[in-house]
């Protein structure tokens, strides 16, 4: 039910809809002048307000700023018993929701508030999907690197600056492109992504720009552009790189000019947004070849940010394969297995080629086919051992011995790659192994690690 205010100085009216959005539960609350709504308005949210345009204290357009500093998410219906058009497009241009002419009926009453309920269910929607998507970018890692780049989109988001992300396929560049758009003062705008690989020549405009109903053959209906969706927010143009020269052209006049017609209309729109790209590949190296336009790549990359490859954050392996098990386990409804020392020692060597996406989806298919409480070498891929098989341990040969020699060797070889995966920050080491210092230190002289 709705928390509803009626402004207006008319009492037939205050009661008319007050009865009315009573009897169907609705919260409602009248006020008969400008200064009394102010009062209102500052002690009490509501989801909608009736608002007259003439008020016996001054013009109820007026009021609409006010509304929209104090309650941003009200609803605002003008209703007026001289309404002409130019009076209704004001009050839209200033923020109404709808606008109704006197004499009110049950109808139109009913009508708006209908209206109103399914925006505010679309709303909900939108901001459910908005924070699920907010929950889901989080960049998880304690390297150096990691905590780095942390600090780099911190500092970048703040600002309106065009980045150019790059980095191997596979590392988090869109991550990082959300990241920055999400700390940003843009973060309640739409954040748009586009393939720039996947767009054919004969589609840019189209795909970009949009086009009007009629435009070519099968243009049935208007279609926005991406740009145009991305007004006020940012638009993130995945693999750039790979756009063709014409496409770059047709882009970079665009991004300079900061507007552009649909296809089939002389109409100019003006949009305001922020350009994220990234690639894979070197930009400089493409401009050289004549592949990229250098006028464009200036353009773009006003501030350059380098995503690590996964194989030179190696303290972040375990800690990112340990996150995606658990967040795939809770999608999947099972307990969440457990990778042994073996496993954990095997992807410290690996150097994960397709980066943090085949860690993360191989994390997803040991979720799903691993059958037991643990995951063993027996269970990974066998391109993950090089030349050894999947049955083997690529640095300690399998020989029949005693078990306790056995866990021995594999502690010892544990914290080898611990101690040099943390650089030998014993701290580091201790907390990354799960035992106290003093456990670690006896461990280091036990097996003539001290070097």
């Amino acid at each position: 039910m709705l928390n509803i205010l009626v402004v207006d100085d008319e009492k037939n009216i205050q009661s008319l809809i007050k009865d009315i959005l009573s009897d169907e539960g609705h919260s409602v609350s009248v006020a008969g002048s400008l200064t009394s709504a102010k009062d209102l308005i500052k002690k009490e949210v509501f989801d909608l307000i009736f608002l007259d345009v003439w008020l016996p204290d001054g013009d109820g357009i007026s009021l609409i700023s006010f509304i929209k500093e104090h309650q941003p998410n009200s609803f605002i219906v003008m209703i007026s018993g001289h309404a002409n058009i130019p009076i209704a497009v004001q009050a839209i241009k200033e923020g109404a929701f709808d606008f109704l002419e006197k004499p009110l009926s049950t109808d139109t009453i009913f009508a708006a508030i209908e209206k109103i309920e399914k925006e505010i269910k679309l709303r909900q929607s939108l901001w459910y999907y908005k924070e699920k998507e907010e929950s889901q970018i989080e960049i998880i890692g304690n390297s150096e690197k990691i905590v780095q780049l942390k600090k780099q989109i911190e500092k970048v988001a703040k600002t309106n600056a065009w980045v150019m992300i790059l980095g191997e396929n596979g590392t988090g560049k869109e991550l990082v492109a959300k990241s920055i758009h999400y700390q940003s003062s843009r973060k309640d705008y739409p954040f748009v992504d586009i393939n720039c690989a996947a767009i054919p020549d004969e589609l840019f405009e189209a795909e970009f720009f949009g086009y009007e109903k009629g435009a070519f053959t099968n243009a049935f209906t208007r279609k926005i552009g991406k740009l145009e969706l991305a007004d006020k927010g940012t638009l993130f143009l995945d693999e750039v790189a790979d756009m063709s020269l014409p496409a770059q052209a047709k882009l970079l006049r665009v991004l300079e000019e900061k507007e552009f017609s649909r296809l089939g209309s002389n109409t100019k729109i003006k949009v305001d947004l922020r350009v994220i790209s990234a690639t894979n590949k070197d930009i400089q190296k493409e401009v050289e070849k004549g592949t990229f336009r250098q006028d464009l790549a200036f353009r773009l990359s006003v501030i350059p940010l380098t995503v690590p490859p996964l194989r030179e954050r190696g303290e972040d392996i375990i800690l990112l394969a340990e996150y995606f098990i658990k967040k795939f386990s809770i999608e999947n409804k099972v307990e969440p297995p457990i990778l042994t020392d073996e496993v954990k020692i095997t992807f410290l060597n690996y150097s994960w080629p397709g980066n943090v996406r085949e860690l993360k989806n191989l994390m997803e298919r040991i979720v799903i086919f691993n059958s037991g409480d643990y995951v063993y070498n027996k269970d990974l891929p066998p391109n993950m051992f090089g030349k050894t098989t999947a049955h083997e341990e690529k640095s300690i040969p399998i020989t029949i011995r005693p078990l306790k020699d056995a866990k021995e060797e594999l502690e010892r070889e544990m914290i080898k790659k611990a101690l040099e995966v943390y650089n030998k920050n014993l701290k580091e080491v201790a907390k990354a192994l799960d035992i106290d210092l003093s456990s670690l230190y006896r461990k280091i002289k036990q097996y003539q690690l001290e070097d």
